[in-house]
Formats: structure tokens, sequence, C-alpha cells
């Protein structure tokens, strides 16, 4: 098979009466209050309807399309219908702002817009700014007259393997976003790696149903999971985001088998009131990245199933699992390479780093073309992605360590390191230790500028509910800290904010919470512990 439409078709001759897409019951929600579901069968016959209105208008293969649906089913729908044709989908993040949106639909060089009602006048002005014209029509009117596109680059031309299948912004955290173009060999090749991890992560065919709470336009969701169920004849269940109040009810109502989650899920869950829906599930296994060791193994005897560490980004589609028992919990150990995925750990230079040292972790495809599998390129960007694979190994950016055994532990992303001193801190290793305390919701740590020691540690803390920000609390949770970190490790300066700036995936954007001139020293509730951290505690 050579496209994701194929591989749907493949399986809807198996199982026409399976689930394929589902969305939990949920009263606040402005779309499917009280929840829907619907086959394989059933999604194929929509799917058909939308292909024959793209098809009528002229859309073809090299076209492309924006979506803003938010975590609608329908976008998957949409999606298949497209690629059947060779049309690329770039779903649009519903969280962006007036500038954001303006530069992905001009960046993009879409040639409609799919949008909800509710959004017609945000997309309206950002479209208004393109150069070219840019129609945009409404979801809830799909099927209306709509004008034809420009010519289809590769009009006449069969989809196949490298044909686009979407292009996906990254969530960076600095600069413009970078558009990653995604084929179909990419989406499969993510699709097969879920189904190939095997252990406590072993994916059964015809029986599963993954419940993803992150949004349709990250790759977890719009391409692993979804894919993933294609291939095995399961189940997407596709909650708006995720509610820890009725997450378990969630859970238990469509039946879910595997759930999704990020660092931030885990803790959340912890803190709400023990109940005897914690067990009352069907969950064999939860997939995600970032538990905090401290909460990994609370986790799963409270709850009842394993949580599987992993590692992937936009480019790489493939991802790393500790799927394979015995699981390393207590670490921050995200697997082994599998199949047809290679890594190394490398220095400054591209040097391969000592078994156990700090490093970038490399990736690339085993055989002839390293590429294979991966994203096909930023668009317009062809330098920035020359830069990411020189010397034929994608660099991830990530730090990490790997073992004679070939495991794979996280350490920090390479600017997400805090130079005190001479001494290398992770950031992450921080945020560990403080987001176990019971009294810290959210939290980011930061490097500050320090006048004798080149950096400090700054810890920027969102509290829980009824906590008060007072200094006495402050101390509280830097003796916390203290007694379970290097002194040097341990936050100089703790500051308490109502929020953290987040992506549309809940990752904390660290450059956002202060302005390029502020100094976060000099905030109001800045405490400053400098003087306490001593060599012995």
């Amino acid at each position: 098979m050579n496209t994701v439409y194929e591989a749907f078709r493949t399986t809807l001759a198996t199982y026409p009466d399976n689930p394929f897409l589902c969305v939990p019951a949920y009263a606040k929600r402005s779309y499917h209050p009280d929840g829907v579901e619907i086959t394989y069968a059933e999604a194929a016959e929509e799917i058909e309807r939308l292909k024959g209105i793209y098809g009528n208008y002229g859309f073809s293969n090299g076209n492309r399309i924006a979506y803003l649906l938010e975590s609608r089913p329908d976008y998957l729908l949409h999606l298949l219908a497209a690629n059947a044709l060779g049309i690329s989908c770039v779903p649009v993040n519903p969280d962006y702002l007036h500038d954001e949106m303006s530069y992905l639909l001009d960046h993009s060089d879409v040639d409609l817009v799919v949008t909800i009602e509710e959004r017609l006048e945000d997309v309206q002005a950002a479209a208004s700014e393109r150069s070219r014209p840019l129609p945009v029509v409404v979801f809830e009117k799909f099927g209306g007259p709509m004008p034809r596109p420009r010519p289809a680059p590769y009009a006449g031309r069969t989809p196949d393997l490298m044909s686009e299948v979407s292009l996906l912004y990254t969530s960076g955290t600095t600069g413009r976003p970078k558009g990653c173009i995604l084929t179909n060999d990419y989406f499969l090749t993510a699709g097969r790696t879920y189904m190939e991890l095997g252990g406590v992560a072993a994916i059964r065919e015809g029986k599963e149903r993954i419940y993803n709470p992150l949004p349709l336009f990250h790759m977890n969701a719009g391409a692993v999971s979804f894919v993933c169920m294609i291939l095995s004849g399961g189940c997407l269940v596709i909650p708006d985001r995720f509610h820890p109040s009725t997450w378990w009810q969630e859970i238990a109502e469509t039946k879910s088998t595997v759930i999704h989650y990020l660092g931030v899920v885990p803790p959340l869950l912890l803190n709400q009131p023990k109940s005897e829906m914690d067990t009352s599930h069907n969950v064999r296994f939860g997939l995600g990245a970032g538990v905090e060791p401290e909460l990994h193994e609370v986790f799963e005897k409270r709850f009842g199933f394993p949580l599987v560490e992993v590692w992937g980004m936009t480019e790489t589609g493939r991802i790393f699992a500790d799927s394979i028992e015995p699981r390393q919990i207590h670490t921050r150990a995200f697997g082994r390479p599998i199949g047809e995925m290679q890594a190394r750990v490398v220095d400054e230079k591209d040097q391969d780093v000592p078994a156990g040292s700090e490093g970038e972790l490399l990736v690339n495809c085993i055989g002839d073309d390293p590429r294979r599998g991966f994203y096909a390129g930023y668009l317009k960007n062809e330098e920035a992605t020359e830069e990411a694979w020189k010397g034929g190994w994608f660099h991830t950016g990530d730090t990490v360590r790997q073992d004679e055994s070939g495991m794979i532990y996280f350490v920090d992303r390479k600017k997400n390191i805090i130079r005190r001193s001479g001494e290398n801190i992770a950031a992450a290793e921080v945020e560990a230790v403080l987001q176990a305390h019971d009294d810290v919701a959210k939290v980011a740590v930061i490097a500050v500028k320090d006048e004798i020691r080149e950096e400090e540690v700054m810890a920027c803390i969102v509290p829980m509910d009824g906590v008060e920000t007072s200094e006495e609390k402050a101390r509280e949770i830097f003796d916390y800290s203290n007694n379970s970190l290097a002194y040097f490790k341990t936050p100089g300066w703790i500051l308490f904010l109502d929020d953290l700036p987040t992506t549309g995936t809940q990752k904390i954007q660290k450059t956002k919470i202060f302005g390029a001139d502020v100094d976060p020293r000099d905030q109001p509730g800045a405490f400053d512990f400098r003087k306490l951290k001593k060599k012995s505690k």
C-alpha cells in the first residue's frame, strides 16, 4: 500500500463494523456534547462523499488545504478523503493568534481554508493579508459552492509513498515554526513502528481503543496513533482536551484500552481524590513522555497499569519506547533503537561519546537512505533541513546518555541546560523534583543571570489552588528540593506565577514566560535563596 487512504480501505475490507473514531460525551463541548462513535463502514461513506466534493471542484495531487477544526474527528475524515487525491492537509492550531495564523497561511501556500464558523472572522482576517487571494469556507456549510484552486502541481499523477499527506508546523519555543513535510511513507512508518513496540505496549489487532487527549495537529494523535489504529483495525478515541475531573469517567465510558499522556497528566490525576473509578477501567497501558520518576511507580500502583515512556519528534515519526520488561521506571529511560531506527550520542563535534556520557541524540534509518520514513524536509528552508541532517544523521537537539546495553536516557533539551560555576544543570532534573511537591501544579526551571556564577537556577512555579504564595512557602519548597538535589542544582530563585504559557500540546514555552527586556529576578515576589545554597547540607 502506498497511501494512508489505501491502508484504510484495506482495513475496511476486514473490519467494516469495527469502531473507527469515537468522541466521548462532554456536555460543555460545542460539538458532539453527547458523544459519537462511527464505524469503518460509516467513515468510508463520508470519506467518499468528501472525496467527490474535492474532486468535483478541481482539487488534486499537490494542492494544500488548511483546516481549523480543533480536535473534531471530521478532520481525520477530510484528511483521508484528501489523501486519496494527493491533497495535503495543513492543520491550524486553534490557539494561534492573528500573526501566527497569518504566517502559517502565507508560508504554507494553501489553496483553501476550512474553518469552524466561530473562527471565521479570525481566519478571514489572517487570510486577507496574503498576497495571493485565499478563499475560506465554513466547515458547518461544507459541500456548498467552493472556488476552484490553482492548477495542482502533480495533477494526473497517482499519489504514492512520497506524496505529501500533511504539512505540520512544529511547536518550537523559539523563532517561527517550521513546516515539516510529512509523506505517506512517514505516516505509514510511524503507525507500523507503534504496532511493533511490543512488550507491555503490544497492540492487539482489531481490539484496541486508544484514548488520546493530544490535539490532532500534533504528530502523536494525528499521525502515530491514528495510523496505528488504521493498520490494526482499532478505534481512536478523541476528547477535545485533557479534563482531570472527568478523565476516568470518559476512559470507562469509551472502553479505552490504551491512554496517551504528557508529563503534566500523571501528577494532576494523582492529585484527584481517590475513587473506585481509579481501577474500574480496561486500560492495558499508557504511552507518553515526561512522567517524573518519583511518580512513576506511585501512579502504576494506584491505577493498575504500566506507563510506557517514549521519545519522538515531529521530524522523526518513529518513536522509541521503554516497553520491554524490566522497564526502568525509576529513571528517564525511553527505550533502545528498534527496527530500522538507529541512534548515536555525540559531542559538539559530532564525535561519539563513551557509554554513560551525556551528548546529543542523533538518529537515522538503517540502509542506503538514512532519511527514509522521516519528514521530507522543512518547507522553503532547505538550509535548515540540511543543517539538521549534517553527516547523514538527524540532529534532535536532545541531550541524552546511552548505557552499554543500548538503553537511552533523556537528560534535557540542549537549550535547557543551565551553566552555573562550570556545572551543567539539566532543567528537567530540577523540574522533576519540584513537580513531585504536593503544592506545585506546574513548574518551569530557567536560567537567570548571575554576576558571580554566570547563571543561576530559577523555578517559576504555578501553585495548586488554595496554596498561599508566601516567602514561607517558597522556603519550604526550596528546602524540599535542597534535600533531593546537589546544592548547585537547587533553585537559587523561586517565583510564583498564576500560569505558564503553553503550546497546544501543553508544552511549556519558556521563552514566552518573560519578555526579552525583562529580568525575572526583578519580578514582584521573586524570592532569593542563593545564600542558602551550600556545599554541605
